[in-house]
């Protein structure tokens, strides 16, 4: 794989047709191996001399904020010299060149920005349903399987498993298993096809990690937010709402509040980044797990307008659809309150509705006359149905403008009551796994107790 990518980068360097493979402007774990990976099959199977490319749709600066990414090319021995980002490769110079041939894995629609280049794709390949108004006039191999890389390990054991070897098998292997949850049962999430090939990996490649030690290497990594900066860390997992001119940015952070307050220079450094994406509110919503392996939330507030905090503080301690329980946190910075939220359940997606009626009661309080044209960045419905999507966003904003279409039925099986995919995939940030242990790490609470009783 590596002389491969090393040949690639060369390519990069000669005036010539290029066919690029290029997954979800994500760029998670999946998107990233079912790039290399399919690629890497494509260049080893066409006879001709065309050059296959993968390129990840993300900036080289982005890759920090991306844990599992980074660990997992470090374990597999892969540089991450040797890869190609976005910003290292100008697809619309290539298409004004006839040079350009795309292919997509992990997702079938193109941003705005990238319209023009529609007419450039050859070939998709996705597990997410279609949307038939964007996907693009070529052969579309969908399939609602858990994992991308799914399809991409079946079309190298059917096309030629004879160019798989260990290293690409366990991109694969590791990527299904993460993608689908350490094939779970209970969380679902894992089709027959993906035990199928996971099975499949591991009976031709016998060395391969256990399932649950690369699982939990990978989660562990997914959530470390050690090495990051301030700006790193609020970046990696956050979404944006706006009222009128206020924007408001709130991110999710993997650590304990009272760590994350006692960082250098932090304060100084939420002020350069509300200042540098011109944000008059933060919020960070920080998540971990105890030493007895029990959530815990926590909840700080920055901002400079003291009105405007106020606002926001007063209508988060007064909810009570849903009651958050909060209890206030001492804090020595004047422009930053800080919470300890007592109900767990209260994710991001159920927070929101609450910071947009902050926004408006702010407004509301500054009578603000009826007439004057008002701009929202999103409103109540459009923050579930976003939310609601998979994915994080990893720039401001939510990641999506359309709402995905239902999935349409699927088919039952004998070994299961019903099928995995009947209410369609599920929506797997990392804010829906952490629900999901927080579930089960009470439900597991609650049979404790009930024994002892």
């Amino acid at each position: 794989m590596e002389d491969y990518l090393q040949g690639c980068r060369a390519a990069l360097q000669e005036s010539r047709p290029l066919h690029v493979v290029m997954g979800n402007e994500a760029c998670d774990l999946d998107s990233m191996v079912s790039a290399l990976a399919l690629a890497f099959y494509l260049a080893k199977t066409t006879e001709n001399e065309e050059v296959f490319v993968p390129v990840l749709n993300i900036k080289r600066s982005e890759l920090p904020l991306r844990g599992d990414n980074v660990f997992f090319l470090q374990k597999m021995h892969i540089p991450e010299s040797v890869l190609i980002f976005r910003d290292e490769i100008d697809l619309h110079a290539l298409h004004q060149a006839g040079q350009l041939t795309l292919i997509l894995v992990d997702h079938h629609v193109l941003p705005k920005s990238d319209a023009a280049l529609e007419e450039t794709v050859a070939e998709v390949l996705d597990h997410r349903p279609i949307e038939q108004k964007h996907c693009p006039p070529c052969p579309v191999s969908v399939e609602l399987v858990g994992s991308c890389a799914t399809l991409v390990t079946e079309r190298i054991l059917q096309g030629a498993p004879e160019i798989l070897d260990r290293q690409t098998a366990a991109l694969l292997h590791g990527t299904i298993i993460l993608d689908c949850v350490n094939m779970d049962l209970k969380i679902g999430k894992a089709t027959l096809k993906d035990n199928k090939y996971v099975e499949k990996l591991e009976a031709l490649f016998p060395d391969l990690p256990k399932r649950n030690d690369i699982f939990d290497s990978l989660q562990k990594a997914k959530f470390d937010v050690s090495g990051l900066t301030t700006e790193q860390m609020l970046r990696k997992d956050q979404k944006t709402i706006s009222r009128q001119s206020t924007k408001m940015a709130i991110s999710t952070i993997y650590m304990d509040l009272e760590a994350f307050l006692q960082r250098s220079g932090l304060i100084a450094d939420l002020h350069a980044f509300c200042q540098a994406h011109s944000y008059d509110v933060l919020v960070a919503m920080t998540i971990f797990f105890n030493t007895h392996n029990e959530p815990v939330r926590q909840l700080a507030i920055f901002c400079p307008h003291a009105a405007l905090r106020m606002t926001i503080c007063g209508v988060l301690e007064r909810s009570q659809s849903p009651s958050l329980k909060l209890s206030p946190v001492p804090s020595s910075h004047p422009n930053l309150q800080a919470y300890l939220q007592g109900n767990t359940q209260v994710s991001r997606k159920k927070l929101l509705p609450l910071l947009q009626e902050a926004l408006s009661a702010y407004f509301d309080s500054m009578k603000i006359p009826s007439g004057q044209p008002e701009t929202v960045g999103v409103s109540r419905d459009q923050v579930d149905r976003e939310l609601d999507r998979a994915g994080n966003s990893l720039t401001p904003g939510l990641s999506q403008d359309e709402e995905e279409p239902p999935l349409p039925p699927t088919p039952m099986n004998s070994l299961v009551d019903e099928c995995p995919l009947d209410q369609g995939l599920p929506k797997l940030s990392a804010e829906a796994i952490f629900e999901k242990c927080s579930q089960i790490s009470l439900s597991q609470s609650t049979a404790a107790s009930l024994s002892k009783k």
